[in-house]
């Protein structure tokens, strides 16, 4: 009998979702950094084997929306809900109160088997841990708790193994050899978004989108040119800096990431141009990705 369903993560910014859907994928899907709202869309990382497949969706984390774009990042939370076979709500020590009250009370009272995962117990003590699980053991009864810590890997597998055990029967929803449902474009767009993220500060990384123009595969290289969208002609002297030198590291590091997510040589052209409020436009945040309801 096969094996088959929807792992959907949820939870505050920052709490290590896409950690996990990473290694629960065991390849890097979902950008990382120490800052809220890197991830913007819902990701779908597909775990195969012969008798099973999980589709691990990774989704922002939860938030009070401040523009367009927030609302559509939320819209993405709000679909993993209508499709969970296992719905896993990812926290950290003392995160008791979602950004949206009305999402944890979806949490609260869902049909669907629940996972309530405690993130990062690599820093907190025993004392600490066992105050925090039987805080969420009479918060959520209805919830299967596991302690993790992604980022050292503790516990990890074991998790896994309880969701597969505990997955429907069903066939198999992609081909096996697929890992994931976004195209190769959106990879590249999200590896030079994550540098941003990590060479900016402020305002900045908020303010950005990327979209992708050309990806041109050939036999020993892929030639890429990527266009970097702000929202202020201010910002977009900052993201090229003085003499380029800004914008040539976001290239250099991002051309890195990208030799070992595609195992080729990359040549990437990056340019910068004014978007104005790109975040509050329905059109726009329609040709980015978002709005996909």
């Amino acid at each position: 009998m096969h094996k088959s369903g929807y792992i959907n993560i949820i939870g505050n910014p920052n709490v290590g979702k896409s950690t996990l859907t990473n290694i629960f994928v065991g390849q890097k899907l979902s950008i990382i950094t120490h800052k809220a709202q890197t991830t913007r869309h819902r990701i779908l990382g597909i775990v195969n084997s012969e008798n099973y497949q999980m589709v691990i969706s990774d989704t922002p984390g939860i938030l009070k929306p401040a523009h367009k774009l927030h609302e559509s990042m939320m819209d993405f939370v709000n679909m993993t809900f209508e499709d969970a076979d296992i719905l896993l709500y990812l926290v950290e020590y003392k995160d008791h109160m979602l950004k949206d009250s009305n999402l944890f009370k979806k949490i609260k009272f869902t049909k669907t088997p629940l996972f309530l995962v405690v993130n990062k117990i690599d820093n907190i003590d025993q004392t600490k841990l066992e105050i925090e699980i039987d805080y969420w053991k009479n918060t959520l009864p209805n919830a299967e708790i596991w302690s993790i810590s992604a980022k050292e890997k503790f516990n990890v597998q074991e998790l896994k193994n309880r969701i597969i055990d505990i997955l429907p029967d069903g066939p198999a929803y992609f081909p096996k050899d697929q890992i994931t449902d976004k195209p190769e474009r959106f990879f590249v767009n999200e590896i030079i978004r994550e540098k941003i993220l990590i060479n900016f500060k402020k305002e900045i990384p908020y303010s950005v989108e990327v979209i992708t123009e050309s990806f041109e595969e050939e036999i020993n290289i892929i030639k890429i040119r990527s266009i970097i969208m702000v929202e202020r002609s201010s910002q977009k002297g900052i993201i090229i800096g003085h003499k380029g030198d800004a914008i040539k590291k976001v290239g250099t590091d991002a051309r890195k990431d990208m030799e070992t997510f595609f195992n080729k040589k990359i040549f990437i052209d990056l340019q910068v141009k004014v978007n104005k409020n790109w975040r509050s436009s329905d059109k726009q945040l329609k040709r980015f990705g978002y709005n996909q309801k």
